[in-house]
Parts: structure tokens; C-alpha cells; sequence
């Protein structure tokens, strides 16, 4: 008869790191402060105006691209989605960085991979200072991991990689990159689905945010990716001029560092595994937003997680490199550029890692590819 012991230290990991995880966020959020859902301000201002038929968008704003509470940076979408949370009313911050939680939580139970390999996540997402940071100002990058997880998880259903595309695109533009990876992997019935969902969402809102609220967010998008002398922004310009270069040095790195960016999704999409395209549109997603933020890092746990499960172990350690970003804008000292770098660094070198597993796996596939078609 077996006892009870096994079992119960079955438990251990599980029970053990979401705790652990759960306590640092708590710890996290009890002495946030003012702080508590600072950027879900944005949101909340943002809905406040639509219900009270006010613009979403100051235009001001798109010359002097600035800070929260009170700009508003995401799509017309998001602000309409986000018009019944504001029935929680003054808790409605709090609740919205517990959901962010919750949603961090149920991408990890939809990762593809081991269950040793999610408890490993959650464990490293412990102590993993950009989701930390994530949760406690109330930002969506939780909510993308989610949507990311389940287009891993559910790659083959075209109804779900379109949805998340679409949808995600309508929270924060870059998930729609994944319509380009369904593109690029002839996935054409979840291309379909991204252009359906994408269109009747816009179609929907617009009845209440107005057709002309997409055209001050694209030009919000322009000023925005034009402004490398902002605090708090990691984009690769931006380093480069807290480095001291100029501004036209600054644009030139900028410009450079996209462009590396789309030669290796390029390169993914011609030399390496399907999944491992998946994960370097990921990475790539985040490289191509002017601002780069460091609580974008949350996202490194998907590759991250791809890469373990993989075999190799030591990638777990990869995530605690975001905590180098703490020391890059310290208030009343000068800018550290070094630890600022430490975040397009992070983004380049796992992109780095991806191309080279993803090729690695690709070419142990192939063969068994070509033994199937041969015997069709």
C-alpha cells in the first residue's frame, strides 16, 4: 500500500512556489502605496472619458510624451473594455492588480510544457522584479502572457491564435505580431480569424469611442516612438542617448536595433522550428516598442519557460537580470546607462537563445519530416 508521503511532497512544488509567489506580491502591494495601480490610472481615467463623452486622447499630449496618472498610450479598445471595471469604484485599482495575478497565474497553467517546468516559472516569477513591478503599477503585461500562453498552448486551433492577435493588438498593438507568425507558418485560417476579430472589435467600439480616436492614437504611436530622451525608457536610443550620444546618433541606434530585430524574426521564419518562431515573435514584439519598458521583461518568461523545458536548466536564472533595471533612474541621481542597457540586452541575447534552439530543434525535426513525407 503507498502512503500518503509521496503525494504530499508532490505538493511541495506547487503549493510551495505560487506562495512564494503570492507573498512577495502581497508584500509588494501592501506597501505600494500611492503607487498602487499607477498606470491602470491611465485606464481608468481613459474609460472615465468616454463614459462622460470626453476625448481619450489629449492631442498636447502627442508632443510631450510623458508619464501616469493621466495619459492614456493604448488603444481606443481597451479604454471602451475597460468601462465595467469601473463598478469596483474606489477598490478598483487594488482588484485590478489581483486580477493581474490572476492572470499571470492561469498563463502558467496553459504553458505547454512539464509541470516541473511551470512551478520553476512561477518560482523565478517570485523574484522576478518586472513582474513584481508589473503587478503593483497595474500594467498589461500579465494579461499578454496570458494571451500568449494560450496561442502556445493552443497554436494548431486557428481560432485562438487569431483571437489572441486580435484582441491583444486591441489591448497593447504588438501581440498583433502574431498574425504575422500565423503568416509566416501558412497558418491562413488563424490569419482569417485575426482580421475578423480584429475588425468587428474595432467596429464595435468605435460606436463608442469614435472613428477619430484610432487617428490621434496613431499619431500618438509616431510621437511616441520619436521621444529617446524619456525617463524610464530602456529602447536601445534611448540608452544610447543617456550615453551621451546625440540625438541623431540616439535615432540612428534606435533605428538599427528594429531593423536587427526584423532580420532575426526574418531569419526565424526561414531557419528555425515553428514553436521557436513563435517565441522569437514574442521577444521581437516587445523590441519594437518606442518607449521599452523594463516591466516588459515579464514576457521573457515564456521563452524562458521554452527554453527549460528544453533542457536547459540554467535559463531559469535569465529573469533575475531585470532587477539591474532598478538601478538605471534612481531619483536624484543621474541616469545609470549601463543598467539601463541591461534590458534591450536581456531581449537580444534570449532572442539570440531562441534562434539557436529553435534552429537545433528544426534540425533534429527534419528528418523525421522528410521520413513521413516519403512514406505518404
Amino acid at each position: 500500500m503507498r502512503s500518503a508521503r509521496p503525494r504530499l511532497a508532490d505538493l511541495i512544488a506547487p503549493v510551495g512556489s505560487v506562495a512564494l509567489l503570492l507573498l512577495t506580491i502581497g508584500l509588494v502591494l501592501s506597501s505600494a502605496g500611492k503607487t498602487l495601480g499607477y498606470d491602470y490610472s491611465c485606464y481608468e481615467a481613459a474609460a472615465r472619458h468616454l463614459v462622460d463623452g470626453k476625448p481619450i486622447y489629449d492631442n498636447a499630449f502627442s508632443v510631450n510624451v510623458g508619464t501616469c496618472p493621466g495619459t492614456y498610450t493604448y488603444p481606443p479598445a481597451f479604454a471602451a473594455a475597460l468601462v465595467p471595471w469601473l463598478l469596483f469604484g474606489g477598490v478598483a485599482a487594488g482588484a485590478w492588480c489581483v486580477a493581474m495575478t490572476a492572470c499571470f497565474l492561469a498563463g502558467v497553467a496553459l504553458l505547454p510544457v512539464g509541470r516541473d517546468v511551470r512551478w520553476t516559472v512561477v518560482a523565478v516569477a517570485a523574484i522576478d522584479w518586472p513582474l513584481l513591478y508589473a503587478v503593483k503599477l497595474g500594467q498589461v503585461e500579465p494579461l499578454l502572457f496570458l494571451g500568449f500562453a494560450a496561442a502556445w498552448r493552443w497554436l494548431d486551433r486557428p481560432w485562438v491564435v487569431g483571437t489572441v492577435a486580435a484582441l491583444g493588438g486591441l489591448v497593447k498593438v504588438q501581440p498583433a505580431l502574431l498574425g504575422a507568425w500565423a503568416l509566416g507558418t501558412r497558418r491562413f485560417r488563424a490569419v482569417a480569424w485575426t482580421g475578423a476579430v480584429g475588425v468587428t472589435a474595432v467596429a464595435v467600439t468605435a460606436a463608442v469611442t469614435g472613428l477619430g480616436a484610432w487617428s490621434v492614437y496613431a499619431d500618438l504611436l509616431a510621437a511616441l516612438s520619436r521621444q529617446l530622451s524619456l525617463a524610464n525608457n530602456y529602447a536601445p536610443g534611448a540608452v544610447a542617448h543617456l550615453a551621451g550620444a546625440s540625438d541623431s546618433v540616439a535615432a540612428a541606434v534606435q533605428l538599427g536595433s528594429l531593423v536587427l530585430a526584423v532580420a532575426a524574426l526574418v531569419a526565424a521564419w526561414r531557419w528555425i522550428s515553428p514553436v521557436g518562431f513563435l517565441q522569437a515573435t514574442i521577444v521581437v514584439s516587445q523590441l519594437l516598442s518606442a518607449p521599452l519598458r523594463d516591466h516588459y521583461e515579464v514576457l521573457l518568461l515564456l521563452p524562458v519557460a521554452w527554453l527549460v523545458s528544453r533542457g536547459h536548466k540554467w535559463a531559469a536564472a535569465i529573469p533575475l537580470v531585470g532587477w539591474l533595471a532598478l538601478f538605471a533612474f534612481v531619483d536624484g541621481q543621474a541616469p545609470s546607462w549601463p543598467a539601463a542597457a541591461s534590458v534591450p540586452l536581456a531581449f537580444f541575447g534570449v532572442l539570440a537563445l531562441v534562434l539557436w534552439e529553435g534552429r537545433r530543434e528544426r534540425l533534429v525535426s527534419l528528418p523525421a519530416v522528410r521520413a513521413n513525407t516519403a512514406t505518404e
